[in-house]
């Protein structure tokens, strides 16, 4: 435990999806190594979804950063959001590096979301946490412009 330590030196935002009014179809961050970090968690939430809208995310990998040989990771894809429950709702999305399947040579994850039927406010983040090098932040992506 490190008492003093705050928690963006512990934590780095990795990827978002930026808030958008995505139409129907499927978006995706850029490819994540896994290398620098144990722990990774995908935030998912949903603004107003469109007239019968759905929302699907997961995480998937891929043995480089281009995407080689992608496929899902298995177990991490959220339950379907739908627009009669679905807005203003938030998911998470939990993932250990050993997830991947470092023996077939993953290394590299994304998160994927599709909308389904309408037009729905979405946006996302991916942070990465258990750094293996402090601070975490030193990993965060461009976008991030200011520590307070």
């Amino acid at each position: 435990m490190l008492p003093n330590a705050k928690i963006t030196e512990q934590l780095a935002l990795l990827a978002t999806i930026d808030p958008v009014s995505q139409a129907a179809g499927t978006v995706t961050t850029g490819w994540l190594s896994a290398a620098a970090f144990e722990r990774f968690m995908a935030s998912i939430r949903t603004g107003v979804l469109g007239a019968s809208a759905t929302v699907d995310a997961k995480l998937q990998q891929a043995t480089d950063s281009s995407g080689t040989g992608v496929k899902d990771v298995t177990g991490k894809a959220i339950t379907q959001i739908v627009k009669a429950s679905g807005d203003n709702k938030q998911a998470i999305i939990n993932l250990r590096a050993e997830e991947l399947d470092t023996n077939g040579g993953f290394g590299y994850f994304r998160l994927s979301i599709t909308v389904g039927t309408a037009t729905s406010l979405i946006t996302a983040e991916v942070w990465g946490g258990v750094a293996k090098n402090l601070p975490a932040s030193a990993q965060n992506q461009a976008g991030v412009v200011q520590i307070v």
